[in-house]
């Protein structure tokens, strides 16, 4: 891609990932673990998460995105709602409600849908992960055999190409790891060869770790969200009891399990953290072999951020952040593509992927 046409791509990609777009999408999601609130599109052939939002200054005709009538040129088409969205298990659980399609091709749970911080004064101000239990949109936790049945149905019908399991924290000392290591040998009996991205806090016991890489997940996402310890205590007040010592052991031995660029973690570019400082942050994550899946953050409604008055990130602040990290990335020879499975895989939620990160 040559340097002007990537720099007009991040530019009109950085727009839409926070002005977001005004069309309709058959596969979107408004609550959960996380930072998301979009439909899910494909833009130029590949994944994107944006916002549908009625108030943006980007439209889509024939295809294509516009700005009034400037063609950005950009392709667009929305993904088409699965066939497994259609099915139930026995006991009548709709499989909507124990995984959904993420992009065009990728498979992804939250395997226990409630977390020990999800209370106000613990609770991350940009996590809705309750309320979707809450509007009955999905179950509280997911058995292995389901995710199994659902998983081989998503494969076999709609092609999904990769799965990425995560969980809400739990009390125990593994802080829910032990149940993703289940779900995983399930799935991947049902499903063998299935990439699969194991999201999880810092566990107490790191050999659990090497449990999960033996069992047969792919790739590991321990998400920090901050660098910045003033931010974390703000925004993440029950996680941010967990010091960053524990996350840089935790990255540490995962690379040495999982292998380079096989561990990421998500940084939010809007929490107040100075841009030097995070791009820098991000250099030393790669410094690890860690890949740091920098994304806007988005105050959902449901959130204490959206309660609060939050709002998103400037597109100049997501432009000039992410050019910065996906060129330290180029020069890492690290892509989200090469995790095989997973957020950085996926793209979807971060501006990366269109410029080569």
């Amino acid at each position: 891609m040559r340097v002007g046409i990537e720099d007009e791509t991040l530019t009109a990609r950085s727009d839409l990932a926070v002005h977001g777009v005004r069309m309709d999408a058959p596969v979107r999601r408004r609550k959960g673990a996380g930072p998301s609130d979009d439909g899910h599109l494909v833009v130029n052939g590949a994944n994107a998460a944006l916002p549908l939002n009625p108030e943006s200054p980007y439209s889509v005709r024939d295809g294509r995105i516009f700005n009034g009538t400037i063609d950005l040129g950009l392709s667009v088409e929305p993904v088409a709602r699965p066939k497994f969205y259609d099915l139930t298990t026995a006991e009548g659980v709709r499989y909507e409600q124990i995984a959904l399609l993420h992009g065009k091709d990728v498979l992804a749970t939250t395997v226990v849908q409630t977390c020990i911080r999800y209370v106000e004064e613990k609770r991350c101000r940009f996590c809705t992960i309750e309320e979707s239990l809450k509007a009955g949109n999905t179950v509280a936790a997911k058995t292995p055999a389901q995710l199994a049945e659902v998983a081989e149905a998503a494969v076999r019908l709609d092609g999904i190409r990769q799965m990425v399991m995560t969980t809400g924290t739990t009390a125990g000392p593994d802080r829910g790891a032990r149940h993703l290591l289940r779900c995983v040998k399930a799935v991947l009996e049902a499903v063998p060869g299935l990439p699969i991205q194991v999201q999880i806090e810092p566990p107490g016991e790191l050999s659990v770790l090497t449990d999960l890489r033996e069992a047969g997940a792919t790739s590991v996402g321990i998400h920090v969200e901050s660098l910045d310890d003033d931010v974390r205590r703000r925004w993440m007040p029950g996680k941010s009891s967990v010091p960053m010592a524990e996350y840089e052991a935790a990255w540490d031995e995962a690379v040495r399990v999982f292998g380079r660029n096989r561990v990421s973690t998500y940084l939010l570019i809007g929490l107040g953290e100075d841009a030097d400082e995070l791009v820098a942050g991000a250099g030393r994550l790669i410094d690890r072999g860690v890949y740091p899946f920098v994304v806007p953050m988005r105050p959902m409604l449901g959130t204490l951020a959206r309660r609060d008055g939050a709002v998103a990130p400037s597109a100049a602040l997501v432009r000039d952040v992410t050019g910065r990290v996906a060129a330290l990335l180029r020069a890492s020879g690290m892509t989200g593509a090469d995790q095989q499975a997973g957020c950085a895989a996926c793209g979807a939620c971060s501006v990366l992927s269109s410029v080569g990160g």
